[in-house]
């Protein structure tokens, strides 16, 4: 069976021009030309991957993203953002919304393939530890790592992870201890090497923090190298005596505050 795209995008010429590459590439392409459009096509169809574009008529590219996100029948569906905004804020604000990936226009179609072949992948790989390989690290200290669920137990408590997010940490867990460089990372976690986004590891690395780090703003365990990487290190022993309830508070207090802004949204 051919991978289904769906491909949402308002620009008919671009549109056409991309969908008419990727049937020719051997792939079933679904179109919208906006937000509404796009969002109940991801439900019909629940496609294997989706390009989507951020300046959409009726509700925009991030708006989108960020529902799909939400939805439990479309949250694990790679996407992949289509976009002439090409600035650090506009990446950033992308990953945010729960994109897997970025690409600038105008894009070479053969790039665009690249990135699609490498999303699904990733997304269609056998999970962590099933491959053979019986020297994976799945368990250190308080972190265990569970595949199936794309969930960390930190701790002793489950931390719901992205799939980038769950690769990122696998990554960095099979070299605890060492700085792993991001040219590495972004090779094995996304799947192709792309010249200068540092960025996009940055972004989920402030996520993966936002979810272990009693402070994200003054890691404990996911460090920075600067000039060299990311480094995880995590405490075994007498280490961990108090964290736990460090963690606690933390998490306590994290709550409090999202249920503050909501209440004075």
């Amino acid at each position: 069976m051919k991978p289904c795209i769906l491909l949402i995008e308002d620009d008919r010429d671009m549109r056409e021009l991309v969908s008419g590459h990727l049937e020719h590439s051997g792939f079933d392409v679904q179109s919208a030309d906006d937000g509404i459009k796009g969002q109940a096509l991801a439900l019909q169809y629940n496609p294997d991957l989706i390009l989507l574009d951020l300046m959409l008529p009726k509700v925009d590219g991030l708006t989108l993203c960020q529902r799909l996100r939400r939805d439990e029948r479309t949250s694990a569906i790679p996407i992949l953002m289509l976009t002439a905004l090409g600035g650090t804020k506009d990446k950033v604000s992308g990953f945010n919304s729960g994109a897997d990936d970025y690409l600038t226009k105008p894009f070479d179609l053969e790039e665009l393939q690249v990135r699609i072949k490498a999303l699904l992948r990733r997304s269609d790989r056998a999970p962590v530890g099933t491959s053979g390989n019986h020297h994976e690290i799945l368990s250190y200290g308080p972190l265990t790592l569970v595949p199936e669920r794309f969930e960390a137990i930190w701790f002793d408590k489950p931390v719901r992870l992205t799939h980038l997010e769950f690769e990122l940490l696998h990554c960095l867990l099979q070299r605890h201890g060492q700085t792993v460089a991001p040219s590495l990372i972004l090779k094995e976690v996304w799947g192709y090497e792309p010249d200068d986004d540092i960025e996009t590891i940055r972004v989920h690395v402030r996520h993966l923090r936002t979810k272990l780090e009693p402070d994200p703003r003054k890691p404990r365990f996911i460090k920075t190298v600067y000039g060299a990487g990311y480094c995880l290190e995590l405490p075994t022993g007498a280490q961990l005596e108090g964290l736990e309830d460090v963690l606690a508070q933390a998490r306590q207090d994290r709550e409090q505050n999202d249920q503050n802004s909501r209440a004075s949204a």
